[in-house]
C-alpha cells in the first residue's frame, strides 16, 4: 500500500521569512566589506517593529536600519495600512562583539594553518537528495516552493490577482507508491494575504479560489509536463480555508529568524540537525556543513550511487575534522558495498574541514540573502553581480555565484571512486 507525504512552504512576506531575510542581508553586507567577518545575527519582527540581536566580529561598519528597510521594501511591505512598512517601522539594533571564547576556538588553530580553522559550534548537520525531481529534491516541498514563487511573480506583475499582499503559505500532499515513486498530487493548500473585500466576504473567497485554480496552478503546472501529469480530477484544493486573510505579515504574527528550518531544507524528508542557517557566516557549521552535506548527497545520487541518500556530519566546537560521517541509502543503494563503506569513500572524496568547505563552495562571499526565502536547496547555481551601497564604506560591485552547493561538479569523481 502506498502512502501520502506533505510539505509546506512560506513566502518572502511571511513574518519568519522577513526576519530571515533581514538577518542574511546583514551577513551579506558584512561579508561584502570584510570577507572575514564573523556574524550571528537574529531578527524579530512584529507590528511596526524590528529588533536585531547577535554578535559580530568585523572590520566593516553596517547601518543596520538601512539594510533592514531595504529588505522590507523589496519584499513589498510599503503601505502603512499593513501596520508594518519599510518607511515607518522602528528598528532596534542590539548587535555586539563576538565572544572571545568562541573566536578562540574558530581562529586559534588557523593562525598556524588556515585549513585547521575550528568548527564554530558543535552539532550535527544533514544533507539529503532523491530522484523525485530534476533538482533531486522531494516533490512536495519543490511544488510548495514553486507555487509561492509564482504567486509572488503574479503579485509583482500587478496585472492579475491585484489584491495580493506579501504574506502567503502553501502546502502540498503527494501520493507515493510502495517503492516511493510519486503517483499523483493529492492535496494543495494555498493561504494568501489579500486586500479588504467589502462588503461581500463570500464573493471575495470565491474569486480568490477561482484565481488560484485558473491563474496560479496553470502557471506552475503547465510549465512542467512531468509535474502536470501528476494532476488529476481527484485533486483536493483548499484556498484560504479559514476565510479572510487581510491581517498578515508581522502585524498578524511575530516573526523570528530560524523558525522555518524545515521549509529551508527538505520539507520533513530525510532529517534536520536543528540548527538554523540565516544570520550565520560560514564558520558556523550549522550552515556551511549542511550545504556541504547537500552537495555530497546530490552528487552521489546524480552519479548513481543510490536513488535516495541522507548524509550526516557532526563537529566539536574548535575542531576542524568532523566527528563522524554517516550515510543512509534507505535500501536504495546501487553499489555492492555497505552504507558504512560509502561513508568511508565520502571522507576520501570530500574534505569536510570548515575552511575547506568555505573554499570549495565559495562561501565567504555575500551570497546569502537569496537563500533566505523559498528554500536553501534545489535552486539552480547562478552567477550574478551584486551591488552594495554604503555612505560609510562606499559603493562596490561583487561577482558571486549563488547556490554553489547545488552544482553537480563531483559526479565524475564519484563515479570513478565507486567504479560506476
Amino acid at each position: 500500500m502506498g502512502y501520502l507525504f506533505t510539505s509546506e512552504s512560506v513566502s518572502e512576506g511571511h513574518p519568519d521569512k522577513v526576519a530571515d531575510q533581514i538577518s542574511d542581508a546583514l551577513v551579506d553586507r558584512f561579508l561584502a566589506y570584510d570577507p572575514q567577518s564573523k556574524t550571528a545575527c537574529e531578527t524579530m519582527v512584529t507590528t511596526g517593529q524590528v529588533v536585531v540581536v547577535g554578535e559580530v566580529k568585523s572590520k566593516a561598519y553596517v547601518d543596520v536600519p538601512e539594510v533592514a528597510r531595504q529588505v522590507i521594501n523589496k519584499i513589498g511591505y510599503t503601505k502603512s495600512e499593513y501596520q508594518f512598512d519599510a518607511s515607518s517601522c522602528g528598528i532596534l539594533s542590539a548587535l555586539h562583539e563576538q565572544s572571545e571564547d568562541i573566536n578562540r576556538g574558530v581562529d586559534g588553530a588557523a593562525q598556524v594553518d588556515p585549513m585547521n580553522q575550528g568548527a564554530g559550534d558543535q552539532g550535527m548537520m544533514f544533507g539529503y537528495a532523491c530522484k523525485d525531481t530534476d533538482s533531486y529534491m522531494p516533490l512536495p516541498l519543490d511544488l510548495s516552493h514553486r507555487l509561492l514563487l509564482a504567486l509572488a511573480e503574479i503579485r509583482r506583475e500587478g496585472k492579475e490577482m491585484t489584491y495580493l499582499r506579501p504574506d502567503s503559505k502553501s502546502q502540498v500532499t503527494v501520493e507515493y507508491d510502495d517503492n516511493g515513486n510519486p503517483l499523483r498530487i493529492h492535496t494543495i493548500v494555498i493561504s494568501t494575504q489579500h486586500d479588504e473585500f467589502l462588503p461581500d466576504d463570500k464573493a471575495m473567497l470565491d474569486q480568490i479560489y477561482a484565481d488560484v485554480k485558473n491563474i496560479l496552478l496553470p502557471r506552475v503546472f503547465n510549465a512542467d509536463a512531468k509535474i502536470k501529469a501528476l494532476l488529476d480530477d481527484k485533486l483536493i484544493l483548499w484556498v484560504n480555508p479559514t476565510g479572510k486573510f487581510v491581517i498578515g505579515g508581522p502585524h498578524g504574527d511575530s516573526g523570528l529568524t530560524g523558525r522555518k528550518i524545515i521549509v529551508d531544507t527538505y520539507g520533513g524528508k530525510g532529517a534536520h540537525g536543528g540548527g538554523a542557517f540565516s544570520g550565520k557566516d560560514p564558520s558556523k557549521v550549522d550552515r556551511s556543513a549542511a550545504y556541504a552535506a547537500r552537495h555530497i548527497a546530490k552528487n552521489l545520487v546524480a552519479a548513481g550511487v543510490a536513488d535516495e541518500m541522507l548524509i550526516q556530519v557532526s563537529y566539536a566546537i574548535g575542531v576542524a575534522e568532523p566527528v563522524n560521517i554517516y550515510v543512509n541509502t534507505y535500501g536504495k543503494s546501487n553499489v555492492a558495498i555497505s552504507d558504512g563503506e560509502i561513508a568511508q569513500k565520502v571522507a576520501e572524496i570530500f574534505d569536510l574541514r570548515p575552511k575547506a568547505i568555505e573554499e570549495r563552495l565559495q562561501l565567504r562571499k555575500p551570497i546569502y540573502t537569496e537563500t533566505a526565502a523559498y528554500g536553501h536547496f534545489g535552486r539552480e547555481p547562478q552567477k550574478i553581480t551584486k551591488h552594495f551601497r554604503s555612505r560609510y564604506e562606499g559603493d562596490i560591485d561583487i561577482e558571486v555565484e549563488l547556490f554553489t552547493w547545488e552544482k553537480l561538479d563531483y559526479v565524475d569523481k564519484v563515479k570513478t571512486a565507486f567504479g560506476l
